[in-house]
């Protein structure tokens, strides 16, 4: 519920950029699946390495092409999370149809949004005044080398 693996892929897509963001959100889930057992590889894992994946790309792209002001960070959260939503959602009915079973809007709506509301709260919560405090004690600075 709290989306855990989450706040490292925003974090690293606001610090390294784009692509690194993309990458970690891939791994993370895949990674978490093969050696702890949780989420299950099939269909869990593979949605969400999708839907991470979104996330860090997406907010590593608005990171750079919007301006370096704090509402244009919140803004660049909130459209990576929805389209890593969309992604998710996308994926899950995708592979819901090769499994033969249904994926409904209200599956969507509940998996996207209700059982997900801490976790949206905690990312907005902690993520944009986290990457601030890591930019104002000169531990990171935008745009990282090799960005």
């Amino acid at each position: 519920m709290l989306c855990l693996m989450h706040l490292p892929v925003f974090l690293c897509a606001f610090l390294c950029g784009p692509w690194h963001g993309a990458l970690v959100g891939a791994c993370a889930p895949l990674l978490r699946s093969l050696t702890l057992g949780m989420p299950p590889l099939f269909p869990t894992a593979l949605a969400m390495a999708g839907e991470l994946a979104a996330y860090g790309l997406l907010a590593g792209l608005l990171r750079k092409i919007l301006p370096k002001k704090v509402w244009a960070l919140y803004l660049s959260q909130i459209l990576s999370m929805i389209g890593g939503r969309l992604v998710w959602g996308l994926l899950r009915f995708f592979m819901a149809g090769l499994e033969g079973t249904a994926f409904p809007l209200s599956a969507f709506l509940s998996g996207a949004l209700l059982t997900a509301l801490p976790g949206i709260a905690l990312q907005l919560l902690f993520i944009v005044p986290a990457v601030l405090l890591l930019e104002k004690t000169k531990l990171f600075s935008y745009p990282a080398k090799n960005n």
